[in-house]
Protein backbone atom coordinates (compact mmCIF):
# COMPACT_ATOMS: atom_id res chain seq x y z
CA UNK A 1 0.00 0.00 0.00
CA UNK A 2 1.23 3.28 -0.60
CA UNK A 3 -0.10 5.12 2.40
CA UNK A 4 0.54 2.99 5.18
CA UNK A 5 -2.10 2.86 8.24
CA UNK A 6 -2.28 6.19 10.76
CA UNK A 7 -1.30 4.06 13.46
CA UNK A 8 1.47 2.73 11.62
CA UNK A 9 2.79 5.69 10.16
CA UNK A 10 2.62 7.74 13.84
CA UNK A 11 5.05 4.40 15.46
CA UNK A 12 7.37 4.94 12.55
CA UNK A 13 8.06 8.74 13.09
CA UNK A 14 8.56 8.29 16.64
CA UNK A 15 11.02 5.72 16.01
CA UNK A 16 12.30 7.64 13.27
CA UNK A 17 12.84 10.59 15.93
CA UNK A 18 14.31 8.38 18.61
CA UNK A 19 16.75 6.70 16.28
CA UNK A 20 18.17 10.50 15.59
CA UNK A 21 18.47 11.98 18.65
CA UNK A 22 19.06 15.05 19.82
CA UNK A 23 23.11 15.07 18.97
CA UNK A 24 22.00 12.89 15.40
CA UNK A 25 19.67 15.28 13.13
CA UNK A 26 17.90 13.31 10.33
CA UNK A 27 20.41 13.46 7.27
CA UNK A 28 19.32 15.63 4.47
CA UNK A 29 19.16 13.61 0.68
CA UNK A 30 20.21 15.49 -2.50
CA UNK A 31 20.19 13.64 -5.56
CA UNK A 32 21.77 15.65 -8.69
CA UNK A 33 20.67 13.28 -11.79
CA UNK A 34 22.05 14.42 -15.09
CA UNK A 35 20.51 13.58 -18.09
CA UNK A 36 23.13 11.87 -20.39
CA UNK A 37 26.86 12.33 -19.05
CA UNK A 38 28.47 9.48 -19.81
CA UNK A 39 31.65 7.63 -17.89
CA UNK A 40 34.16 9.81 -19.44
CA UNK A 41 32.56 12.97 -19.16
CA UNK A 42 34.43 14.67 -16.08
CA UNK A 43 37.65 14.80 -15.09
CA UNK A 44 37.13 11.90 -12.35
CA UNK A 45 36.39 10.01 -14.91
CA UNK A 46 39.09 10.14 -17.41
CA UNK A 47 37.93 13.07 -19.30
CA UNK A 48 40.86 15.75 -20.72
CA UNK A 49 39.37 18.12 -22.79
CA UNK A 50 36.66 19.10 -19.97
CA UNK A 51 37.42 20.68 -16.57
CA UNK A 52 34.83 19.41 -13.77
CA UNK A 53 35.98 20.82 -10.54
CA UNK A 54 33.29 20.71 -8.48
CA UNK A 55 32.46 17.33 -9.48
CA UNK A 56 35.94 16.13 -9.19
CA UNK A 57 35.57 17.52 -5.51
CA UNK A 58 32.54 15.85 -4.98
CA UNK A 59 34.73 12.60 -5.72
CA UNK A 60 37.62 13.61 -3.48
CA UNK A 61 35.45 14.59 -0.56
CA UNK A 62 33.25 11.18 -1.12
CA UNK A 63 33.43 8.02 -2.68
CA UNK A 64 33.23 7.10 -6.40
CA UNK A 65 32.01 4.15 -7.74
CA UNK A 66 33.56 2.23 -11.08
CA UNK A 67 31.00 -0.22 -12.05
CA UNK A 68 27.53 1.95 -11.43
CA UNK A 69 24.80 1.52 -13.85
CA UNK A 70 21.56 3.01 -14.97
CA UNK A 71 18.68 0.04 -15.33
CA UNK A 72 17.83 1.46 -18.54
CA UNK A 73 19.92 3.34 -21.39
CA UNK A 74 17.29 5.33 -21.82
CA UNK A 75 15.50 8.47 -20.57
CA UNK A 76 12.19 7.99 -18.91
CA UNK A 77 12.24 4.28 -18.13
CA UNK A 78 15.95 5.00 -16.24
CA UNK A 79 13.66 7.88 -14.11
CA UNK A 80 10.78 5.02 -13.53
CA UNK A 81 13.71 2.91 -12.18
CA UNK A 82 15.00 6.08 -9.97
CA UNK A 83 11.74 6.83 -8.67
CA UNK A 84 10.26 3.72 -8.04
CA UNK A 85 12.28 0.97 -6.95
CA UNK A 86 10.88 -1.18 -9.89
CA UNK A 87 12.44 -2.05 -13.21
CA UNK A 88 10.44 -0.33 -16.09
CA UNK A 89 10.37 -3.23 -18.27
CA UNK A 90 7.69 -4.69 -15.54
CA UNK A 91 5.44 -2.17 -16.86
CA UNK A 92 6.51 -2.16 -20.60
CA UNK A 93 8.47 0.80 -20.41
CA UNK A 94 11.36 1.01 -22.99
CA UNK A 95 11.24 4.51 -24.88
CA UNK A 96 10.92 8.34 -23.74
CA UNK A 97 7.39 9.90 -23.52
CA UNK A 98 6.36 12.87 -24.71
CA UNK A 99 3.80 15.68 -24.78
CA UNK A 100 0.72 13.58 -25.57
CA UNK A 101 1.51 10.95 -22.51
CA UNK A 102 -0.14 10.76 -19.57
CA UNK A 103 1.65 9.89 -15.97
CA UNK A 104 3.26 6.25 -16.64
CA UNK A 105 4.10 5.86 -12.71
CA UNK A 106 0.82 4.51 -11.02
CA UNK A 107 -0.30 6.98 -7.93
CA UNK A 108 -0.63 4.16 -5.90
CA UNK A 109 2.89 3.13 -5.96
CA UNK A 110 5.08 4.40 -3.63
CA UNK A 111 8.18 6.12 -4.92
CA UNK A 112 11.76 7.60 -3.28
CA UNK A 113 9.81 10.98 -2.58
CA UNK A 114 6.66 8.79 -0.34
CA UNK A 115 9.59 6.83 2.07
CA UNK A 116 11.34 10.38 2.64
CA UNK A 117 7.67 12.06 3.20
CA UNK A 118 7.15 8.98 5.57
CA UNK A 119 9.73 10.13 7.88
CA UNK A 120 8.52 13.45 7.87
CA UNK A 121 10.85 15.03 5.34
CA UNK A 122 9.98 17.95 3.05
CA UNK A 123 10.54 16.80 -0.63
CA UNK A 124 10.77 18.33 -3.79
CA UNK A 125 11.53 17.59 -7.82
CA UNK A 126 13.42 20.38 -9.56
CA UNK A 127 14.13 20.05 -13.08
CA UNK A 128 13.71 17.08 -16.19
CA UNK A 129 10.60 15.09 -15.40
CA UNK A 130 9.75 13.07 -18.35
CA UNK A 131 7.37 10.83 -16.54
CA UNK A 132 4.19 12.38 -18.22
CA UNK A 133 1.08 14.14 -16.73
CA UNK A 134 -2.42 13.27 -16.32
CA UNK A 135 -4.80 10.14 -16.30
CA UNK A 136 -4.31 9.48 -20.18
CA UNK A 137 -2.96 12.82 -21.73
CA UNK A 138 -1.43 16.02 -20.51
CA UNK A 139 -4.24 19.27 -20.06
CA UNK A 140 -1.19 21.58 -20.93
CA UNK A 141 -4.45 24.60 -20.79
CA UNK A 142 -5.55 23.03 -17.32
CA UNK A 143 -4.48 21.33 -14.19
CA UNK A 144 -1.80 18.90 -14.78
CA UNK A 145 -2.46 16.05 -12.74
CA UNK A 146 -1.63 13.30 -11.34
CA UNK A 147 2.07 14.75 -11.45
CA UNK A 148 5.08 14.62 -9.65
CA UNK A 149 3.06 16.09 -6.67
CA UNK A 150 0.70 12.80 -6.66
CA UNK A 151 3.63 10.73 -6.54
CA UNK A 152 4.90 11.85 -2.95
CA UNK A 153 6.98 15.37 -3.93
CA UNK A 154 5.72 18.94 -2.35
CA UNK A 155 6.78 20.83 -5.11
CA UNK A 156 7.78 20.73 -8.58
CA UNK A 157 9.19 23.07 -10.87
CA UNK A 158 11.27 22.19 -14.05
CA UNK A 159 10.77 20.98 -17.49
CA UNK A 160 7.80 18.57 -18.02
CA UNK A 161 9.43 16.64 -21.35
CA UNK A 162 12.93 16.73 -22.66
CA UNK A 163 14.87 20.32 -23.89
CA UNK A 164 14.53 19.07 -27.61
CA UNK A 165 10.49 18.48 -27.91
CA UNK A 166 7.90 20.65 -27.22
CA UNK A 167 6.20 22.33 -25.33
CA UNK A 168 8.90 24.36 -24.57
CA UNK A 169 7.80 25.77 -21.07
CA UNK A 170 8.22 25.30 -17.09
CA UNK A 171 6.02 23.47 -15.07
CA UNK A 172 5.55 24.50 -11.54
CA UNK A 173 3.47 22.07 -9.70
CA UNK A 174 0.33 21.66 -11.79
CA UNK A 175 0.30 24.01 -13.72
CA UNK A 176 2.52 25.31 -16.84
CA UNK A 177 4.71 28.83 -15.72
CA UNK A 178 2.48 31.91 -17.17
CA UNK A 179 -0.38 30.54 -19.05
CA UNK A 180 -3.16 32.97 -19.97
CA UNK A 181 -6.46 31.24 -20.38
CA UNK A 182 -7.19 34.14 -23.18
CA UNK A 183 -4.30 31.81 -25.18
CA UNK A 184 -4.36 28.94 -25.05
CA UNK A 185 -1.86 25.83 -26.40
CA UNK A 186 -2.41 24.51 -29.48
CA UNK A 187 -1.45 21.09 -30.96
CA UNK A 188 0.59 20.89 -34.18
CA UNK A 189 1.44 24.88 -34.51
CA UNK A 190 4.81 25.97 -33.78
CA UNK A 191 5.88 27.00 -30.58
CA UNK A 192 7.25 30.42 -30.37
CA UNK A 193 10.57 30.17 -28.27
CA UNK A 194 14.17 31.52 -28.99
CA UNK A 195 15.32 28.97 -30.73
CA UNK A 196 12.76 26.22 -31.83
CA UNK A 197 10.84 28.42 -34.57
CA UNK A 198 10.27 25.26 -36.58
CA UNK A 199 8.32 22.23 -37.39
CA UNK A 200 10.41 19.29 -36.45
CA UNK A 201 9.04 16.78 -37.88
CA UNK A 202 6.78 15.56 -34.54
CA UNK A 203 3.49 16.68 -32.98
CA UNK A 204 4.39 20.52 -31.82
CA UNK A 205 2.40 22.34 -29.47
CA UNK A 206 2.23 26.28 -29.82
CA UNK A 207 -0.20 29.19 -28.80
CA UNK A 208 0.62 30.64 -25.26
CA UNK A 209 2.93 33.25 -26.20
CA UNK A 210 3.32 34.42 -22.84
CA UNK A 211 3.93 30.57 -21.22
CA UNK A 212 6.59 30.26 -24.27
CA UNK A 213 7.90 33.77 -23.93
CA UNK A 214 9.47 32.57 -20.29
CA UNK A 215 11.15 29.56 -21.85
CA UNK A 216 14.93 29.79 -22.96
CA UNK A 217 17.36 26.99 -24.13
CA UNK A 218 20.34 28.96 -23.02
CA UNK A 219 18.96 29.72 -19.38
CA UNK A 220 17.63 26.44 -18.29
CA UNK A 221 20.22 25.27 -16.35
CA UNK A 222 20.99 28.51 -14.57
CA UNK A 223 17.27 28.56 -14.09
CA UNK A 224 16.98 25.50 -12.91
CA UNK A 225 20.36 25.55 -10.38
CA UNK A 226 18.15 29.06 -8.92
CA UNK A 227 15.48 27.55 -7.68
CA UNK A 228 17.38 24.55 -6.55
CA UNK A 229 19.32 26.39 -4.10
CA UNK A 230 16.23 28.88 -3.48
CA UNK A 231 13.99 25.42 -2.57
CA UNK A 232 17.08 24.56 0.09
CA UNK A 233 17.67 27.96 1.11
CA UNK A 234 13.79 27.23 2.32
CA UNK A 235 14.48 24.22 3.58
CA UNK A 236 17.04 24.59 5.64
CA UNK A 237 15.64 24.41 9.31
CA UNK A 238 14.03 20.35 8.30
CA UNK A 239 15.11 17.59 6.86
CA UNK A 240 14.77 17.58 3.04
CA UNK A 241 14.80 15.33 -0.13
CA UNK A 242 16.11 16.84 -3.07
CA UNK A 243 15.53 15.27 -6.72
CA UNK A 244 17.05 18.22 -8.70
CA UNK A 245 17.32 16.59 -12.68
CA UNK A 246 19.13 18.77 -14.75
CA UNK A 247 18.94 18.87 -18.30
CA UNK A 248 22.48 19.13 -18.93
CA UNK A 249 23.88 17.55 -20.79
CA UNK A 250 21.14 16.72 -23.36
CA UNK A 251 21.44 18.09 -27.02
CA UNK A 252 20.82 20.58 -27.88
CA UNK A 253 23.50 21.63 -26.30
CA UNK A 254 22.39 25.17 -25.50
CA UNK A 255 25.21 26.53 -22.92
CA UNK A 256 24.57 29.83 -20.79
CA UNK A 257 26.30 32.36 -22.93
CA UNK A 258 28.93 32.75 -19.80
CA UNK A 259 30.16 29.01 -20.35
CA UNK A 260 30.18 29.05 -24.57
CA UNK A 261 34.05 28.62 -25.37
CA UNK A 262 35.10 27.44 -22.22
CA UNK A 263 35.55 24.02 -23.16
CA UNK A 264 38.14 22.02 -26.16
CA UNK A 265 35.20 19.98 -26.95
CA UNK A 266 32.72 22.53 -28.49
CA UNK A 267 29.16 22.98 -27.17
CA UNK A 268 28.98 19.27 -26.08
CA UNK A 269 32.00 20.38 -23.63
CA UNK A 270 30.69 23.92 -22.92
CA UNK A 271 27.17 22.30 -21.53
CA UNK A 272 29.47 19.89 -19.32
CA UNK A 273 30.69 23.10 -17.67
CA UNK A 274 27.82 24.39 -17.24
CA UNK A 275 26.57 21.31 -15.59
CA UNK A 276 29.58 21.50 -13.30
CA UNK A 277 28.75 24.99 -12.22
CA UNK A 278 25.10 23.76 -11.17
CA UNK A 279 27.25 21.35 -9.32
CA UNK A 280 29.09 23.79 -7.58
CA UNK A 281 26.11 25.95 -6.63
CA UNK A 282 24.17 23.31 -4.74
CA UNK A 283 27.46 22.57 -2.95
CA UNK A 284 28.26 25.97 -2.42
CA UNK A 285 25.04 26.27 -1.01
CA UNK A 286 25.24 23.27 1.11
CA UNK A 287 28.07 24.47 2.30
CA UNK A 288 27.04 28.16 3.30
CA UNK A 289 24.01 27.35 5.67
CA UNK A 290 25.97 24.48 7.11
CA UNK A 291 23.97 21.59 5.99
CA UNK A 292 26.97 20.28 4.17
CA UNK A 293 28.08 17.72 7.00
CA UNK A 294 24.72 16.37 7.51
CA UNK A 295 23.80 15.71 4.00
CA UNK A 296 23.98 12.56 1.64
CA UNK A 297 24.61 14.02 -1.49
CA UNK A 298 24.22 11.29 -4.68
CA UNK A 299 25.15 12.37 -8.39
CA UNK A 300 24.72 10.23 -11.33
CA UNK A 301 23.16 10.30 -14.64
CA UNK A 302 19.99 8.88 -15.85
CA UNK A 303 22.13 7.02 -19.22
CA UNK A 304 25.54 7.25 -21.20
CA UNK A 305 26.46 9.26 -23.30
CA UNK A 306 25.76 9.69 -27.00
CA UNK A 307 26.53 10.78 -30.02
CA UNK A 308 24.54 12.99 -32.11
CA UNK A 309 25.77 16.34 -34.41
CA UNK A 310 27.18 17.73 -31.41
CA UNK A 311 28.36 14.67 -30.01
CA UNK A 312 30.22 13.64 -32.65
CA UNK A 313 32.12 16.94 -32.80
CA UNK A 314 33.11 16.47 -29.50
CA UNK A 315 34.41 13.28 -30.31
CA UNK A 316 36.35 14.28 -33.39
CA UNK A 317 37.91 16.99 -30.64
CA UNK A 318 39.30 13.66 -28.73
CA UNK A 319 36.86 13.68 -26.11
CA UNK A 320 35.37 9.85 -25.37
CA UNK A 321 31.74 10.30 -24.29
CA UNK A 322 32.05 7.06 -22.55
CA UNK A 323 35.44 6.85 -22.21
CA UNK A 324 36.94 3.27 -23.52
CA UNK A 325 33.25 1.80 -23.24
CA UNK A 326 31.58 0.24 -26.15
CA UNK A 327 28.70 1.60 -27.10
CA UNK A 328 26.36 4.96 -26.44
CA UNK A 329 22.69 6.40 -24.90
CA UNK A 330 20.47 3.28 -25.61
CA UNK A 331 22.48 0.64 -25.99
CA UNK A 332 22.73 -2.83 -24.51
CA UNK A 333 26.55 -2.45 -24.32
CA UNK A 334 28.05 -0.77 -21.35
CA UNK A 335 28.11 2.73 -22.91
CA UNK A 336 25.34 2.85 -23.07
CA UNK A 337 24.28 2.21 -18.99
CA UNK A 338 27.47 2.39 -17.00
CA UNK A 339 27.35 5.99 -15.47
CA UNK A 340 29.66 8.18 -13.20
CA UNK A 341 28.21 7.52 -9.37
CA UNK A 342 29.57 9.63 -6.52
CA UNK A 343 28.07 10.33 -3.07
CA UNK A 344 29.13 12.09 -0.43
CA UNK A 345 28.31 12.16 2.90
CA UNK A 346 31.38 14.35 5.02
CA UNK A 347 31.98 11.96 8.41
CA UNK A 348 29.95 9.20 7.02
CA UNK A 349 31.79 8.06 3.44
CA UNK A 350 35.83 7.82 3.63
CA UNK A 351 36.94 10.75 1.43
CA UNK A 352 38.89 10.47 -2.09
CA UNK A 353 37.63 6.46 -1.50
CA UNK A 354 36.77 4.53 -4.75
CA UNK A 355 34.56 1.55 -4.99
CA UNK A 356 34.00 -1.49 -7.45
CA UNK A 357 30.39 -2.75 -5.94
CA UNK A 358 27.62 -3.33 -8.59
CA UNK A 359 25.06 -0.76 -7.51
CA UNK A 360 21.91 0.78 -9.94
CA UNK A 361 19.64 3.75 -9.67
CA UNK A 362 17.06 1.64 -8.89
CA UNK A 363 18.46 0.77 -5.20
CA UNK A 364 17.59 4.63 -4.22
CA UNK A 365 14.40 3.78 -2.83
CA UNK A 366 15.47 0.84 -0.68
CA UNK A 367 18.37 2.78 0.37
CA UNK A 368 16.86 5.67 1.39
CA UNK A 369 14.21 3.38 3.09
CA UNK A 370 17.03 2.09 4.95
CA UNK A 371 18.66 5.24 5.43
CA UNK A 372 15.44 6.12 7.66
CA UNK A 373 15.04 3.04 9.45
CA UNK A 374 12.17 2.20 7.18
CA UNK A 375 10.93 -1.56 6.51
CA UNK A 376 9.41 -1.66 2.72
CA UNK A 377 6.11 -3.79 2.56
CA UNK A 378 5.30 -5.68 -0.28
CA UNK A 379 5.61 -4.36 -3.17
CA UNK A 380 7.81 -1.40 -2.51
CA UNK A 381 10.51 -1.47 -4.53
CA UNK A 382 10.78 -4.75 -5.70
CA UNK A 383 13.72 -4.67 -7.84
CA UNK A 384 15.42 -1.93 -5.19
CA UNK A 385 18.33 -3.08 -3.05
CA UNK A 386 19.64 -1.16 -0.19
CA UNK A 387 23.57 -0.23 -0.97
CA UNK A 388 23.83 2.06 2.02
CA UNK A 389 26.57 -0.43 3.49
CA UNK A 390 28.25 0.33 -0.20
CA UNK A 391 28.12 3.86 0.55
CA UNK A 392 29.60 4.42 4.04
CA UNK A 393 31.20 1.51 4.62
CA UNK A 394 33.46 -1.83 3.24
CA UNK A 395 31.63 -4.52 2.51
CA UNK A 396 33.43 -7.49 1.89
CA UNK A 397 30.78 -9.51 -0.13
CA UNK A 398 28.68 -7.74 -3.46
CA UNK A 399 25.51 -6.28 -2.43
CA UNK A 400 24.12 -7.00 -5.80
CA UNK A 401 24.93 -10.59 -7.24
CA UNK A 402 23.03 -9.54 -10.27
CA UNK A 403 21.65 -6.77 -12.71
CA UNK A 404 19.12 -6.33 -15.11
CA UNK A 405 19.79 -3.77 -18.36
CA UNK A 406 17.41 -2.70 -20.70
CA UNK A 407 17.86 -1.05 -23.66
CA UNK A 408 15.69 0.51 -26.25
CA UNK A 409 14.81 -2.40 -27.93
CA UNK A 410 12.74 -4.36 -25.53
CA UNK A 411 14.91 -7.65 -27.71
CA UNK A 412 17.94 -6.32 -25.78
CA UNK A 413 17.18 -6.83 -22.06
CA UNK A 414 20.10 -8.21 -20.80
CA UNK A 415 21.51 -9.64 -17.22
CA UNK A 416 24.91 -8.87 -15.62
CA UNK A 417 26.02 -11.81 -13.40
CA UNK A 418 29.00 -11.11 -11.36
CA UNK A 419 31.86 -10.61 -14.10
CA UNK A 420 29.81 -11.87 -16.65
CA UNK A 421 27.18 -9.89 -19.44
CA UNK A 422 25.13 -11.84 -21.43
CA UNK A 423 22.92 -9.67 -24.37
CA UNK A 424 19.62 -11.12 -25.71
CA UNK A 425 20.17 -10.52 -29.38
CA UNK A 426 22.96 -9.13 -31.42
CA UNK A 427 24.31 -5.24 -32.00
CA UNK A 428 23.44 -2.70 -28.94
CA UNK A 429 20.03 -2.34 -29.28
CA UNK A 430 20.02 1.48 -29.40
CA UNK A 431 19.04 3.61 -32.43
CA UNK A 432 20.57 3.46 -35.86
CA UNK A 433 21.40 6.26 -38.78
CA UNK A 434 23.43 5.95 -41.64
CA UNK A 435 24.74 9.45 -41.41
CA UNK A 436 26.56 11.41 -39.19
CA UNK A 437 24.05 14.18 -36.87
CA UNK A 438 21.21 12.54 -37.64
CA UNK A 439 19.11 11.73 -34.88
CA UNK A 440 20.12 8.05 -34.76
CA UNK A 441 23.03 7.97 -32.44
CA UNK A 442 23.89 4.75 -31.24
CA UNK A 443 22.97 1.56 -32.23
CA UNK A 444 25.95 -0.23 -34.71
CA UNK A 445 26.22 2.68 -36.91
CA UNK A 446 27.97 4.78 -34.10
CA UNK A 447 30.34 2.24 -33.63
CA UNK A 448 31.86 3.34 -37.08
CA UNK A 449 31.42 6.90 -36.59
CA UNK A 450 33.67 6.42 -33.39
CA UNK A 451 36.20 3.90 -34.55
CA UNK A 452 34.92 1.24 -31.54
CA UNK A 453 35.45 -1.99 -32.11
CA UNK A 454 33.43 -5.25 -31.26
CA UNK A 455 34.13 -8.68 -33.04
CA UNK A 456 30.43 -9.20 -34.27
CA UNK A 457 30.55 -6.07 -35.95
CA UNK A 458 32.65 -4.97 -38.93
CA UNK A 459 32.18 -1.55 -40.88
CA UNK A 460 29.26 -0.65 -38.46
CA UNK A 461 27.18 -3.69 -39.69
CA UNK A 462 26.83 -7.09 -38.25
CA UNK A 463 28.78 -9.87 -39.57
CA UNK A 464 26.67 -12.36 -41.59
CA UNK A 465 28.15 -15.13 -39.07
CA UNK A 466 27.45 -13.52 -35.51
CA UNK A 467 26.04 -15.28 -32.86
CA UNK A 468 22.67 -14.36 -32.31
CA UNK A 469 23.44 -12.80 -28.84
CA UNK A 470 26.05 -12.05 -26.97
CA UNK A 471 28.29 -12.70 -23.96
CA UNK A 472 31.29 -10.94 -22.37
CA UNK A 473 33.76 -11.40 -19.89
CA UNK A 474 34.08 -7.68 -17.88
CA UNK A 475 36.77 -8.49 -15.74
CA UNK A 476 39.14 -9.67 -18.36
CA UNK A 477 37.27 -7.61 -21.76
CA UNK A 478 35.44 -4.47 -20.02
CA UNK A 479 35.50 -3.00 -22.90
CA UNK A 480 33.36 -5.66 -24.93
CA UNK A 481 35.74 -6.26 -27.67
CA UNK A 482 34.99 -10.03 -28.05
CA UNK A 483 31.96 -11.88 -27.69
CA UNK A 484 32.45 -15.27 -26.43
CA UNK A 485 29.69 -16.83 -26.07
CA UNK A 486 30.41 -20.02 -28.42
CA UNK A 487 32.90 -20.69 -26.24
CA UNK A 488 31.17 -20.60 -22.86
CA UNK A 489 27.39 -22.14 -24.38
CA UNK A 490 26.52 -23.50 -20.38
CA UNK A 491 27.49 -19.72 -19.12
CA UNK A 492 25.02 -18.18 -21.58
CA UNK A 493 22.28 -20.82 -20.83
CA UNK A 494 22.43 -20.40 -17.68
CA UNK A 495 21.95 -16.37 -17.73
CA UNK A 496 19.29 -16.66 -20.51
CA UNK A 497 17.20 -19.03 -17.71
CA UNK A 498 17.74 -16.49 -14.62
CA UNK A 499 16.94 -13.65 -17.18
CA UNK A 500 13.83 -15.44 -18.08
CA UNK A 501 12.82 -16.70 -14.57
CA UNK A 502 13.29 -12.58 -13.85
CA UNK A 503 11.10 -11.05 -16.26
CA UNK A 504 7.98 -13.35 -14.93
CA UNK A 505 9.04 -12.44 -11.55
CA UNK A 506 7.02 -9.69 -10.01
CA UNK A 507 10.39 -8.51 -8.21
CA UNK A 508 13.84 -9.58 -7.33
CA UNK A 509 14.47 -8.31 -4.38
Amino acid sequence: MKTPLKALLTLHLSLFAFHFSANSAPPNVVVIFADDLGYGDTGCYGATKVRTPNIDKLASEGRRFTDAHAASAVCTPSRYCLLTGEYAFRGEHWAPVFLKVGLIVDPEQTTAADVMKRSGYATACIGKWHLGFGEETPNWNGDLKPGPLELGFDYYFGMPVVNSHPPFVYVENHRVVGLDPNDPFVYDTVAETPIHQEKMGIDQIGGAKAAHANYDDTYVGTTLAGKAVSWIKEHKDNPFFLYFATTNIHHPFTPHPRFQGTSDAGRYGDFIHELDWIVGEVTRTLEEEGLAENTLLLFTSDNGGMINLGGQNAWSLGHNQNGDLLGFKFDAWEGGHRVPFIARWPGKIPAGSVSDQLISNVDLLASLAALTDQKLQKGEGPDSFNILPALTGEPKKSIRDHLVLAAFRKTHLSLRDGDWMYISAQSGGGFSSPDVGTHGFGGFPALHFAGEVNSDMENGKIKPDAPTAQLYNLKTDPYQAVNVIRENPEIAQAMRERLAKIREAKGTR
